[in-house]
């Protein structure tokens, strides 16, 4: 069967189209491995909605190690190990969703790191697919630490409040290299539902979960692979001695 002309050319179109986004995603994908993004879908959407936009992206070094170990621990025990997904606490949640009318995710600070950057919130199959597809790709091309960057940066901690800086200014009104062991429990005690709980004041349930992070942060820190998240990388470390 022969193709007319114009549906010939429109197929043509339509392949180069393709290709150029491929293209383009994947600098952009490339691009995010140094530079943090301008704006996010949740961000805008946030702002559009009144929430307004708190936001200040800072370097992996300007944040303080007891943020980094406190997402850990709260958020994914398992992040210096994984590829990217957490197959057993995946697994826990489908069960435990089968059994409850509340619906609990089981998403990685990686699978985060994908919604947040690159889609948008929400529970379709469609948007779940395409949170794998970006997972994968950051995994394969940035480091860890990045990644662990990538998501004090852009995680929404508070209505209008994003990444940690933003967070740790307007909660206890300090810098994000700053902060105590309990203030960096008690902002990660709020990510599961960063609009309904405040780290300042503390609710019972903030104060409850902040101590459970707290026991946790004891417990991860002896393990080797989250201690090097910890530390200042080595490329950060040369760029200070040679201001």
């Amino acid at each position: 069967m022969t193709l007319k002309p114009w549906v010939k050319n429109w197929l043509q179109r339509l392949r180069k189209l393709v290709i150029t986004l491929v293209v383009l995603h994947l600098v952009y994908l490339v691009v995010l491995r140094w530079v943090d993004p301008p704006i996010t879908i949740t961000q805008l959407n946030n702002w559009m909605s009144g929430y307004g936009l708190k936001r200040d992206y800072i370097d992996f070094d300007k944040m303080s190690p007891n943020i980094r170990l406190a997402v850990m621990a709260s958020e994914d025990q398992l992040f210096p190990d994984h590829n990217g997904f957490d197959l057993k606490s995946i697994k826990k949640a489908l069960e435990r969703n089968k059994k409850s009318k509340r619906i609990r995710g089981a998403s990685t600070i990686s699978q985060q790191v994908a919604k947040n950057v690159f889609l948008w919130q929400g529970r379709s199959w469609f948007r779940k697919g395409l949170e794998v597809y970006f997972t994968f790709m950051i995994e394969l091309l940035w480091p860890k630490e990045r990644i662990l960057e990538m998501y004090l940066n852009v995680a929404e901690m508070g209505k209008g409040i994003f990444g940690i800086e933003a967070a740790a200014r307007t909660y206890f009104k300090k810098p994000a290299s700053k902060l105590t062991r309990a203030e960096a429990a008690r902002i990660a005690a709020c990510l599961p539902n960063p609009k309904k709980y405040k780290a300042e004041p503390a609710s019972p349930y903030v104060a409850r979960r902040t101590s459970w992070i707290l026991n946790q942060m004891n417990n991860l820190e002896g393990d080797e692979d989250v201690a090097k998240l910890l530390e200042v990388p080595s490329d950060k470390k040369t760029k200070k001695k040679k201001k």
